[in-house]
């Protein structure tokens, strides 16, 4: 495990909130949702790699991003396996599979089965939970 890692399970929730916005904290460490086509990057046509704004994990490529007609960014696929995390998710009277950054445990969505070929998947992602690095530029948005 790497230093930056450590420090990462080491935060408390304190400094989660300190580092994140109220409604990143809402939604990240909180599990919250924004409100559908509210976020930044629900319709964004950016080229680039999507990372967790709680920790810089890379998660998701644009060329994988879709329009999903849902108002959340949609993804068939994250960059590797290894970056995230499944969770069953039993709220609100429903099953579904939720989401997370494996390397800081952020809520990130869900992922369900009817996305586009080839992978089915639509990972249905909160905006607030990302921060794109856009390609040829080496600034990320905040």
């Amino acid at each position: 495990m790497q230093e930056d890692d450590k420090k990462i399970e080491d935060m408390a929730d304190e400094d989660w909130k300190n580092k994140l916005t109220q409604e990143q904290y809402e939604v990240c460490r909180e599990k919250g949702t924004e409100m559908p086509f509210s976020g930044k990057y629900y319709n964004s046509k950016d080229k680039g790699v999507y990372k967790c704004v709680c920790c810089g994990n890379e998660l998701f490529k644009s060329d994988t991003k879709f329009d999903s007609g849902t108002g959340w960014p949609s993804f068939n696929q994250p960059i590797e396996e290894e970056n995230v995390e499944y969770r069953s998710d039993y709220s609100f009277g429903m099953e579904r599979i939720e989401i997370n950054c494996k390397k800081c445990g952020s809520h990130l969505g869900h992922v369900f089965d009817d996305g586009p070929r080839p992978t089915h998947k639509r990972y249905c992602i909160n905006s607030i939970s990302l921060k794109l690095a856009k390609e040829n530029n080496e600034n990320e948005e905040k």
